[in-house]
Protein backbone atom coordinates (compact mmCIF):
# COMPACT_ATOMS: atom_id res chain seq x y z
CA UNK A 1 0.00 0.00 0.00
CA UNK A 2 1.62 3.40 -1.03
CA UNK A 3 -1.32 5.60 0.70
CA UNK A 4 -0.52 6.10 4.31
CA UNK A 5 -3.25 8.09 6.65
CA UNK A 6 -2.57 11.49 6.78
CA UNK A 7 -1.73 11.46 2.84
CA UNK A 8 -2.75 14.48 0.44
CA UNK A 9 -4.90 12.52 -2.51
CA UNK A 10 -5.95 14.01 -5.69
CA UNK A 11 -9.31 12.59 -7.31
CA UNK A 12 -8.50 11.52 -10.44
CA UNK A 13 -11.98 12.14 -11.95
CA UNK A 14 -12.76 15.00 -10.79
CA UNK A 15 -9.61 16.66 -9.54
CA UNK A 16 -10.45 17.83 -6.09
CA UNK A 17 -8.24 17.26 -3.51
CA UNK A 18 -8.18 15.52 -0.57
CA UNK A 19 -6.80 13.47 2.18
CA UNK A 20 -6.76 9.78 3.16
CA UNK A 21 -8.63 8.76 6.63
CA UNK A 22 -7.95 5.39 6.75
CA UNK A 23 -6.86 2.28 5.48
CA UNK A 24 -9.24 -0.49 4.40
CA UNK A 25 -7.77 -2.78 2.70
CA UNK A 26 -4.75 -3.42 0.10
CA UNK A 27 -6.93 -1.87 -3.07
CA UNK A 28 -9.62 0.39 -1.07
CA UNK A 29 -8.71 3.60 1.53
CA UNK A 30 -11.56 5.97 2.86
CA UNK A 31 -11.03 9.91 1.60
CA UNK A 32 -11.97 12.60 3.14
CA UNK A 33 -12.75 15.79 -0.23
CA UNK A 34 -14.36 19.29 1.17
CA UNK A 35 -15.08 17.55 4.43
CA UNK A 36 -17.44 14.35 2.94
CA UNK A 37 -15.63 10.85 3.71
CA UNK A 38 -16.15 8.21 1.22
CA UNK A 39 -14.25 4.73 -0.01
CA UNK A 40 -12.18 4.94 -2.94
CA UNK A 41 -9.81 2.58 -4.79
CA UNK A 42 -6.10 3.44 -5.17
CA UNK A 43 -6.39 3.52 -8.85
CA UNK A 44 -9.05 6.17 -8.64
CA UNK A 45 -6.78 8.55 -6.60
CA UNK A 46 -3.07 9.77 -6.94
CA UNK A 47 -0.76 12.03 -4.80
CA UNK A 48 -0.84 15.89 -6.35
CA UNK A 49 2.69 16.31 -6.62
CA UNK A 50 2.68 12.80 -8.81
CA UNK A 51 0.09 15.08 -11.24
CA UNK A 52 2.33 17.84 -11.18
CA UNK A 53 5.20 16.57 -12.80
CA UNK A 54 3.66 13.39 -14.85
CA UNK A 55 0.58 15.56 -16.59
CA UNK A 56 0.82 17.68 -19.05
CA UNK A 57 -0.68 21.06 -18.07
CA UNK A 58 -4.15 22.15 -19.37
CA UNK A 59 -4.04 25.90 -18.66
CA UNK A 60 -2.89 28.33 -21.21
CA UNK A 61 0.27 29.74 -21.73
CA UNK A 62 1.08 33.35 -20.93
CA UNK A 63 2.45 35.95 -22.92
CA UNK A 64 6.26 36.84 -21.76
CA UNK A 65 7.29 39.85 -22.85
CA UNK A 66 10.83 40.87 -23.70
CA UNK A 67 11.69 43.11 -20.37
CA UNK A 68 10.19 40.51 -17.98
CA UNK A 69 12.55 37.60 -19.08
CA UNK A 70 14.64 36.57 -16.26
CA UNK A 71 18.34 36.15 -16.78
CA UNK A 72 19.18 32.42 -17.28
CA UNK A 73 20.96 31.11 -13.99
CA UNK A 74 24.18 29.52 -14.37
CA UNK A 75 24.57 25.52 -14.43
CA UNK A 76 26.19 24.22 -11.35
CA UNK A 77 27.47 20.88 -10.94
CA UNK A 78 26.40 18.89 -8.17
CA UNK A 79 29.60 18.22 -6.16
CA UNK A 80 29.58 14.25 -4.63
CA UNK A 81 31.59 13.12 -1.93
CA UNK A 82 33.68 10.22 -1.07
CA UNK A 83 31.48 6.93 -1.40
CA UNK A 84 29.49 5.18 -3.81
CA UNK A 85 26.21 6.41 -4.70
CA UNK A 86 23.50 6.09 -7.07
CA UNK A 87 22.13 9.16 -9.01
CA UNK A 88 19.07 9.85 -10.94
CA UNK A 89 19.54 11.99 -13.93
CA UNK A 90 15.74 13.19 -14.89
CA UNK A 91 14.64 13.32 -18.81
CA UNK A 92 12.62 15.81 -19.54
CA UNK A 93 9.99 16.38 -22.55
CA UNK A 94 8.05 19.40 -23.80
CA UNK A 95 4.42 19.04 -23.86
CA UNK A 96 1.76 21.36 -26.58
CA UNK A 97 1.99 24.12 -24.03
CA UNK A 98 6.46 24.14 -23.92
CA UNK A 99 6.59 22.95 -20.66
CA UNK A 100 8.60 20.62 -19.41
CA UNK A 101 7.61 17.19 -17.53
CA UNK A 102 9.90 14.41 -16.66
CA UNK A 103 9.19 11.79 -18.70
CA UNK A 104 12.03 9.02 -16.95
CA UNK A 105 14.84 8.75 -14.92
CA UNK A 106 18.44 8.09 -16.16
CA UNK A 107 20.07 5.75 -13.19
CA UNK A 108 23.53 5.35 -12.74
CA UNK A 109 26.31 3.83 -10.20
CA UNK A 110 28.50 6.30 -9.36
CA UNK A 111 32.08 5.25 -7.63
CA UNK A 112 34.11 8.13 -5.81
CA UNK A 113 36.32 5.63 -4.05
CA UNK A 114 40.02 4.15 -5.74
CA UNK A 115 38.44 0.80 -5.78
CA UNK A 116 37.30 -1.42 -8.39
CA UNK A 117 33.65 -2.84 -7.74
CA UNK A 118 31.93 -6.34 -8.97
CA UNK A 119 28.10 -5.24 -8.16
CA UNK A 120 24.71 -6.94 -8.56
CA UNK A 121 22.13 -4.71 -9.07
CA UNK A 122 18.08 -5.76 -8.57
CA UNK A 123 15.34 -3.06 -9.22
CA UNK A 124 12.14 -4.89 -7.15
CA UNK A 125 8.74 -2.69 -7.78
CA UNK A 126 6.05 -3.87 -5.26
CA UNK A 127 8.22 -6.82 -4.05
CA UNK A 128 8.50 -8.28 -7.63
CA UNK A 129 12.03 -8.06 -9.25
CA UNK A 130 11.84 -5.66 -12.57
CA UNK A 131 15.31 -5.73 -13.71
CA UNK A 132 18.94 -7.62 -12.79
CA UNK A 133 22.85 -6.33 -13.72
CA UNK A 134 25.22 -8.24 -13.09
CA UNK A 135 28.75 -6.08 -13.71
CA UNK A 136 31.60 -4.40 -12.72
CA UNK A 137 32.61 -0.50 -11.94
CA UNK A 138 36.21 0.74 -12.35
CA UNK A 139 37.80 3.51 -9.33
CA UNK A 140 36.42 6.92 -10.00
CA UNK A 141 33.52 6.38 -12.51
CA UNK A 142 30.31 6.62 -13.50
CA UNK A 143 28.16 3.23 -14.55
CA UNK A 144 25.04 3.62 -16.22
CA UNK A 145 22.55 0.89 -15.10
CA UNK A 146 19.68 1.70 -17.20
CA UNK A 147 16.18 3.97 -17.88
CA UNK A 148 13.18 3.98 -15.55
CA UNK A 149 9.81 5.56 -16.60
CA UNK A 150 9.19 8.22 -13.91
CA UNK A 151 5.63 6.56 -13.41
CA UNK A 152 6.79 3.42 -12.28
CA UNK A 153 8.40 4.95 -9.16
CA UNK A 154 5.09 5.16 -7.22
CA UNK A 155 5.26 1.63 -7.19
CA UNK A 156 7.45 0.85 -3.95
CA UNK A 157 10.98 0.99 -5.64
CA UNK A 158 13.69 -0.76 -3.74
CA UNK A 159 16.99 -1.23 -5.06
CA UNK A 160 19.05 -3.46 -3.84
CA UNK A 161 23.04 -3.74 -4.61
CA UNK A 162 25.42 -6.68 -3.66
CA UNK A 163 29.24 -5.13 -3.91
CA UNK A 164 32.06 -7.45 -3.78
CA UNK A 165 35.99 -6.57 -4.44
CA UNK A 166 37.29 -7.23 -7.83
CA UNK A 167 40.09 -8.03 -6.43
CA UNK A 168 39.54 -10.15 -3.29
CA UNK A 169 41.44 -8.51 -0.24
CA UNK A 170 41.73 -11.12 3.14
CA UNK A 171 41.61 -8.20 5.31
CA UNK A 172 38.08 -6.69 3.39
CA UNK A 173 34.56 -8.08 3.57
CA UNK A 174 33.36 -10.85 1.03
CA UNK A 175 30.88 -9.06 0.17
CA UNK A 176 28.70 -6.30 1.13
CA UNK A 177 24.78 -5.55 0.38
CA UNK A 178 23.33 -1.83 0.08
CA UNK A 179 19.56 -1.33 -0.07
CA UNK A 180 17.22 1.86 -1.29
CA UNK A 181 13.85 2.44 -0.42
CA UNK A 182 12.35 5.70 -2.18
CA UNK A 183 8.40 6.42 -0.67
CA UNK A 184 7.05 8.70 -4.10
CA UNK A 185 6.91 11.62 -1.37
CA UNK A 186 10.32 11.88 -0.71
CA UNK A 187 11.03 11.63 -4.48
CA UNK A 188 8.59 14.83 -5.75
CA UNK A 189 10.49 16.43 -2.78
CA UNK A 190 14.12 15.69 -4.09
CA UNK A 191 12.89 16.57 -7.71
CA UNK A 192 11.54 20.19 -6.44
CA UNK A 193 15.04 20.38 -4.32
CA UNK A 194 16.83 19.79 -7.55
CA UNK A 195 14.29 21.93 -9.94
CA UNK A 196 15.35 24.64 -7.41
CA UNK A 197 18.74 24.44 -7.21
CA UNK A 198 19.34 23.95 -10.92
CA UNK A 199 21.22 21.01 -10.83
CA UNK A 200 21.13 18.43 -13.30
CA UNK A 201 20.75 14.89 -10.88
CA UNK A 202 20.05 14.13 -7.18
CA UNK A 203 22.16 11.17 -5.72
CA UNK A 204 21.96 8.61 -2.76
CA UNK A 205 24.96 7.33 -0.95
CA UNK A 206 25.02 3.49 -0.55
CA UNK A 207 27.79 3.51 1.47
CA UNK A 208 30.98 5.40 2.22
CA UNK A 209 33.53 2.80 2.78
CA UNK A 210 33.94 -0.84 1.88
CA UNK A 211 33.59 -2.28 5.45
CA UNK A 212 36.20 -4.35 6.53
CA UNK A 213 36.33 -8.43 7.31
CA UNK A 214 34.60 -9.07 10.62
CA UNK A 215 36.87 -11.56 12.62
CA UNK A 216 34.78 -13.98 14.67
CA UNK A 217 35.66 -14.40 18.30
CA UNK A 218 36.48 -17.87 18.73
CA UNK A 219 35.09 -19.44 21.42
CA UNK A 220 36.63 -21.97 23.85
CA UNK A 221 34.02 -24.36 24.40
CA UNK A 222 36.16 -26.37 27.19
CA UNK A 223 35.39 -23.52 29.10
CA UNK A 224 31.87 -23.19 28.51
CA UNK A 225 31.68 -27.16 29.59
CA UNK A 226 33.37 -26.31 32.71
CA UNK A 227 30.98 -23.28 33.46
CA UNK A 228 27.91 -25.66 33.46
CA UNK A 229 26.79 -25.35 29.95
CA UNK A 230 25.92 -28.28 27.86
CA UNK A 231 27.64 -28.31 24.98
CA UNK A 232 26.05 -30.10 21.38
CA UNK A 233 27.96 -31.53 18.34
CA UNK A 234 26.81 -29.92 14.99
CA UNK A 235 24.96 -33.09 14.51
CA UNK A 236 23.19 -32.80 17.42
CA UNK A 237 22.08 -29.40 17.06
CA UNK A 238 18.56 -30.40 15.06
CA UNK A 239 17.56 -32.98 17.33
CA UNK A 240 17.48 -30.83 20.32
CA UNK A 241 15.25 -27.49 18.56
CA UNK A 242 12.15 -27.20 19.15
CA UNK A 243 9.87 -29.27 16.09
CA UNK A 244 9.22 -27.12 13.21
CA UNK A 245 4.90 -26.55 12.18
CA UNK A 246 4.14 -26.92 8.61
CA UNK A 247 1.07 -24.81 9.39
CA UNK A 248 1.24 -22.12 12.15
CA UNK A 249 -2.08 -20.42 13.40
CA UNK A 250 -1.26 -16.79 14.63
CA UNK A 251 -5.21 -15.68 15.77
CA UNK A 252 -4.36 -14.24 19.27
CA UNK A 253 -6.54 -16.82 20.97
CA UNK A 254 -4.32 -19.79 19.75
CA UNK A 255 -0.84 -18.03 21.27
CA UNK A 256 -2.10 -16.89 24.64
CA UNK A 257 -5.09 -17.43 26.76
CA UNK A 258 -4.75 -13.81 28.40
CA UNK A 259 -5.24 -11.22 25.81
CA UNK A 260 -8.31 -9.88 26.28
CA UNK A 261 -6.62 -7.14 27.88
CA UNK A 262 -4.05 -6.35 25.19
CA UNK A 263 -3.84 -3.54 23.18
CA UNK A 264 -3.73 -4.00 19.35
CA UNK A 265 -0.45 -3.15 19.08
CA UNK A 266 -0.15 -5.37 21.83
CA UNK A 267 -1.42 -8.45 20.13
CA UNK A 268 0.61 -7.54 16.96
CA UNK A 269 3.60 -7.81 18.57
CA UNK A 270 2.98 -11.37 20.03
CA UNK A 271 1.61 -12.39 16.68
CA UNK A 272 4.68 -11.47 14.58
CA UNK A 273 7.07 -12.83 17.40
CA UNK A 274 5.64 -16.06 16.84
CA UNK A 275 5.63 -15.75 12.93
CA UNK A 276 9.29 -14.91 13.26
CA UNK A 277 9.73 -18.04 16.09
CA UNK A 278 8.35 -20.55 13.31
CA UNK A 279 9.80 -18.85 10.61
CA UNK A 280 12.91 -19.88 12.13
CA UNK A 281 12.46 -23.35 12.32
CA UNK A 282 11.22 -23.70 9.23
CA UNK A 283 14.09 -22.80 7.82
CA UNK A 284 16.18 -24.63 10.59
CA UNK A 285 14.67 -28.08 9.75
CA UNK A 286 15.18 -26.99 5.73
CA UNK A 287 11.04 -26.85 5.25
CA UNK A 288 10.33 -26.51 1.60
CA UNK A 289 6.88 -24.67 2.57
CA UNK A 290 5.09 -22.91 5.64
CA UNK A 291 1.42 -21.74 5.53
CA UNK A 292 1.06 -19.22 7.78
CA UNK A 293 -2.61 -18.39 9.09
CA UNK A 294 -3.27 -14.48 9.69
CA UNK A 295 -7.15 -14.14 8.88
CA UNK A 296 -8.64 -11.17 7.03
CA UNK A 297 -9.82 -8.48 9.38
CA UNK A 298 -8.22 -5.88 8.12
CA UNK A 299 -5.35 -6.92 6.59
CA UNK A 300 -2.10 -5.33 8.97
CA UNK A 301 -1.20 -9.00 10.21
CA UNK A 302 -1.02 -9.60 6.71
CA UNK A 303 0.61 -6.89 5.28
CA UNK A 304 3.22 -6.75 8.07
CA UNK A 305 4.25 -10.63 7.27
CA UNK A 306 4.21 -9.79 3.58
CA UNK A 307 6.68 -7.20 4.26
CA UNK A 308 8.78 -9.32 6.76
CA UNK A 309 8.65 -12.26 3.63
CA UNK A 310 10.36 -9.45 0.98
CA UNK A 311 13.51 -9.14 2.57
CA UNK A 312 13.63 -12.97 3.56
CA UNK A 313 16.67 -14.78 1.91
CA UNK A 314 15.43 -18.24 1.29
CA UNK A 315 11.99 -16.55 0.77
CA UNK A 316 11.59 -18.15 -2.99
CA UNK A 317 7.58 -17.09 -2.96
CA UNK A 318 4.47 -16.25 -1.19
CA UNK A 319 1.03 -16.38 -2.02
CA UNK A 320 -1.87 -15.16 -0.07
CA UNK A 321 -4.49 -16.74 -2.72
CA UNK A 322 -7.93 -19.03 -2.09
CA UNK A 323 -7.35 -21.88 0.06
CA UNK A 324 -9.66 -25.00 0.63
CA UNK A 325 -8.84 -24.91 4.06
CA UNK A 326 -8.19 -21.48 5.00
CA UNK A 327 -9.97 -19.22 2.19
CA UNK A 328 -8.33 -15.99 1.44
CA UNK A 329 -6.92 -15.91 5.63
CA UNK A 330 -3.45 -18.07 4.89
CA UNK A 331 -0.30 -17.11 3.18
CA UNK A 332 1.42 -20.00 1.72
CA UNK A 333 5.56 -19.45 1.64
CA UNK A 334 8.16 -21.37 -0.42
CA UNK A 335 11.93 -21.53 0.52
CA UNK A 336 14.93 -22.38 -0.94
CA UNK A 337 17.93 -23.58 0.22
Amino acid sequence: MKYEVGDKIVVNLTDEEGVVVDIMNEKMVMIEVKGVKFPAYTDQIDFPYFKMFSQKKTVPKQKVYAEDVKKEKGSSKQKVADGVFISFVPVFEKDIFDDAVVEKFKLYLINQTDTELDFTYTLLLNGVNDFELKNSILPLNDFYLHDVQFELLSDNPRFDFEFSLTKPDKKKAEYFESSLKIKAKQLFKRIEEMQIKNEPSFSYLLFQEYPDRIETEKVDLSKLGNAGFRIYGAHEIRQNMPSAQSVVDLHIEKLTDDWKHLSNYDILTIQLKAFEKYYDLAISHFQPSLIIIHGVGTGKLKNEIHEILKAKKHVKSFANQYHHRFGYGATEIYFEY
